[in-house]
Order: C-alpha cells, then structure tokens, then sequence
C-alpha cells in the first residue's frame, strides 16, 4: 500500500488559536483512526484539552513538558532551567517521531521556545527535513521564521482583530484554557 505524503504543518501568529487548530486536526485524524502525539512546551498547567484528549484513548497520547511560561504569570525560574526542560522535552519528541507509532504528532508552543531561545532553531530545522516521509507533523506558536516557514507544506497565521482582555475579560475556563 503507497503511504502519503506527511505533512509540516505551521500555526503561528499574535493572535488566539493556535493550540485549538492543532488539536482540531488531532480530532479530525483520530475520526480517521490516526494515532496521534500532542507533545507541550512551556505548558505545565490542567487544561480542558488535557482533560478532554483524555477521552480520545487509545488514539492520543498527551505529554506536557514544562515548567509554565517564561516570565510570565508569576514565573520566577531560571532561564537555565526552562531551557534544560526544553531541550529534555525536545528529546523525547524526537525519540517518539522516529519510533514509527505515530500518523500526527503536534509539537506545541514549540515555535514560541525557539523564538524565546529555550531552544535552538536549528534542531527543530533538523527535525522537519528527518523527520518519517508518511508523518504529518504539526508546529504552533508566536513568531515563526522565515526558514521555519519557508521548510512547511501549510502555514496558517493567527492574527488577533479583538480580544475580550481588551475590555478586563480575563482568560476563561473551557474557552481559553
């Protein structure tokens, strides 16, 4: 059987939904019986989507690698220490792409922890051009390169033309988080 073509597939921007577009994809190829991987960076906190891949066993796998964001949201940590959580999160990542039991694998905010220097770019560069031909890998968060763009099949950037924080909403529960 001729496998397809794997995709890289790009969530980036300023703007809300990212997270909820990968995991949208995520739902979709679970219809399909895909067995997925949603691999965090930086989140280390209970979330809906945490709670809710639950129920979307045995086809999802979801892994949290982090200690929350970087200065922010009352985060005191060293650099250094998020840095090492980065790149331990980036191994185990690369260690489950090339395991083979994977059709998706979503590696989120793993944009944002190069653009904020947790983690080189080049090793996510490196992990795009080897990764297996038939998987469809997924990338979300802010500021996305021009290599990083160029290197993707589909790019989609967020763009943020209203919030509710604008007005004092703050984030809510099973919409934001």
């Amino acid at each position: 059987m001729n496998k397809e073509k794997g995709l890289v597939i790009l969530y980036t921007g300023e703007g809300k939904g990212k997270t909820t577009a990968a995991l949208g994809l995520v739902l979709r190829a679970v219809g399909h019986q895909k067995k997925c991987l949603v691999v965090q960076f930086g989140k280390a906190w209970f979330t809906g989507e945490l709670e809710g891949v639950r129920h979307l066993k045995p086809y999802v796998k979801f892994i949290q690698g982090g200690k929350g964001f970087v200065k922010i949201l009352g985060d005191d940590l060293p650099l250094k220490e998020h840095k090492q959580v980065a790149n331990d999160t980036f191994k185990l990542l690369s260690k489950e792409i090339i395991s083979g039991k994977w059709d998706v694998v979503v590696a989120d905010e793993i944009i944002g922890a190069t653009s904020s220097r947790l983690l080189p770019e080049s090793l996510v560069l490196k992990l795009i051009a080897d990764k297996p031909e038939e998987l469809d890998l997924v990338l979300t968060g802010h500021h996305a390169s021009k290599k990083l763009i160029g290197m993707a099949d589909l790019v989609t950037e967020m763009r943020e033309a209203k919030h509710p924080y604008q007005k004092g909403i703050l984030a809510k529960k099973g919409i934001d988080f």
